[in-house]
């Protein structure tokens, strides 16, 4: 029991970072990840649906900013649209919308930057 503290302290940042959630081992559904250490369940890991991480990562995109991604400058912006598509953000139904929306652009302006992207 001494090393399950510890893991989920070690492990919580990326779940955090996923916009998981933790629950006990014991409460796990058939979607969830139960992580083991040494030889015993610790941990289950509710993943989000995905759109519901794409809303998770562009809030956390804006914290890391320290400002709403529509203030940013258009260099920033294509930056942004650059990480999101590395991530697989445009999988995402209606992902291309609610980037937009996040940058406070037209779905042309984020068509325009993926397609720029893919020109260099």
């Amino acid at each position: 029991m001494t090393g399950e503290q510890p893991f989920i302290a070690a492990v919580k940042p990326l779940v955090d970072a996923m916009g998981g959630t933790m629950v006990p081992p014991d409460e796990a559904g058939p979607e969830d990840v139960v992580l083991a250490w040494e030889g015993a369940d610790v941990v289950a890991v509710r993943l989000p649906q995905l759109a519901d991480s794409l809303d998770h990562i562009l809030a956390a995109m804006e914290r890391r900013e320290g400002r709403p991604l529509s203030d940013l400058d258009r260099r920033a912006k294509q930056e942004v649209v650059r990480i999101l598509e590395a991530r697989g953000a445009f999988a995402v139904r209606h992902g291309v919308e609610t980037v937009a929306g996040a940058l406070g652009v037209s779905r042309f302006t984020v068509y325009n930057y993926l397609n720029r992207e893919k020109g260099s």
